[in-house]
């Protein structure tokens, strides 16, 4: 157990959509004080609408100053210069961040203090906050995300590395590539709040406005509907399916392309994640879409338990981290097999089977996920200490101890 402690958060926007950084945070901040502090230095900004809206929220949220998100969770946005390829202004940078999270851990009570980075490229905070404890918290391969430098990420991600004491990996690509870099890797895959979304199985739950009178079988996607989703596989089965209804949740940071046009394609925009259970409860099919590229490759969808969860049956890409289970998930190798699992699944979702899924993730909560981390959390702290004993320790007392020995 974590506990009684300040964790000092890195991350993308607390603001953005749901993902697992935000489900590992809030779990903490039942027993800890947490700091998020938005990181947005990584990549410099393209000139599109996204990117704009982006810095026109940024600068709203740097303006509001420290807030308190949810009880002993405060989200912090110190101003950034989005220019990572120039050392000067990485420097520049860390000192600001340093400068304003150091402020704001002066008015809450002094406990022991841990930095948590779920980005890659903060190397220049640690030590900055006599931390007992520095953890690289790996959820992607983030050199492969669009307008980032793959080279420079690779490098300042190994930088950090070689400052943290414990690097948490969430896919097992990830983790075979990242224990080359760092002595004390671990493997820890996403979890998921079943409390909540298993409700989709357990209450009557309300239809959404936005899915009544959508005819059945509901193929339905929730996520960010970024570039790493594959359209064509979504168009594809708007086309084959045209009797079916192909929902969509989550923002859209793409063009719809090959989905202009689909009168059975449905785009909902995002959602609450407090409201996902009522639109799972209606789905008869959970789709993960994926393309075939390097991003993909170092994934683990978080959907892929929310679905399961709430007992929807999934039809994903092929991925790395996702196999076949029979009455569960069906491969889509290619659209014959993305349009055959859709009915596969639709046939096997029973009452009795959405339970059976639901129940079986009773074990990937995210309570459980985070006993795996403190395990290793402790253990690094510990050898943390044990080396600060002996570096402290005067070389006679050394030599005799070798003597003795």
């Amino acid at each position: 157990m974590i506990a009684d402690r300040t964790i000092i958060c890195l991350a993308s926007g607390w603001d953005y959509h749901p993902t697992s950084k935000h489900h590992v945070m809030r779990k903490l901040a039942e027993r800890n004080q947490v700091l998020w502090v938005n990181w947005h230095a990584s990549r410099c900004p393209r000139l599109n609408l996204g990117d704009l809206h982006s810095i026109v929220s940024k600068i709203g949220q740097i303006g509001q100053g420290p807030r308190q998100a949810v009880e002993s969770l405060t989200v912090l946005t110190p101003p950034q210069i989005p220019l990572p390829g120039s050392p000067l202004i990485r420097k520049l940078n860390a000192a600001i961040v340093r400068r304003a999270i150091n402020k704001v851990l002066k008015r809450l009570p002094p406990r022991p203090v841990q930095l948590w980075s779920f980005a890659p490229d903060i190397g220049e905070l640690v030590g900055g906050f006599d931390e007992e404890l520095v953890l690289y918290y790996c959820v992607d391969a983030f050199g492969e995300f669009p307008g980032y430098d793959r080279a420079l990420i690779e490098r300042c991600e190994r930088e950090l590395m070689d400052q943290c004491d414990l690097v948490i990996t969430t896919s097992p690509p990830l983790y075979e590539t990242r224990r080359q870099w760092h002595p004390r890797v671990h493997l820890v895959k996403h979890g998921v709040d079943h409390a909540r979304l298993s409700r989709a199985v357990h209450e009557s739950l309300p239809i959404p406005a936005s899915l009544k009178g959508l005819p059945h079988p509901i193929l339905g996607f929730v996520g960010v509907i970024g570039e790493w989703v594959d359209l064509d596989m979504v168009a594809g089965l708007a086309r084959r399916l045209p009797d079916a209804s192909i929902v969509m949740i989550g923002p859209e940071k793409i063009s719809r392309g090959p989905c202009r046009g689909l009168s059975n394609i449905h785009w909902l925009g995002n959602k609450a994640h407090e409201e996902l259970p009522s639109y799972l409860r209606y789905f008869d099919v959970g789709l993960i879409p994926f393309r075939d590229v390097p991003l993909t490759y170092y994934a683990n969808p978080i959907k892929l338990f929310e679905y399961l969860a709430a007992g929807v049956p999934v039809v994903s890409s092929p991925l790395p981290v996702i196999k076949p289970i029979p009455g569960m998930i069906w491969l889509a190798d290619d659209m014959a097999s993305a349009v055959d699992g859709c009915r596969q699944a639709c046939n096997d979702n029973s009452p009795a089977a959405r339970q059976q899924r639901s129940q079986l993730m009773l074990a990937e909560s995210w309570t459980a996920r985070l006993d795996q981390i403190a395990e290793q959390v402790n253990a690094a702290i510990k050898d943390r200490r044990t080396v600060k004993v002996d570096a402290a320790m005067p070389s006679s007392t050394v030599r005799m101890e070798m003597r003795s020995a």
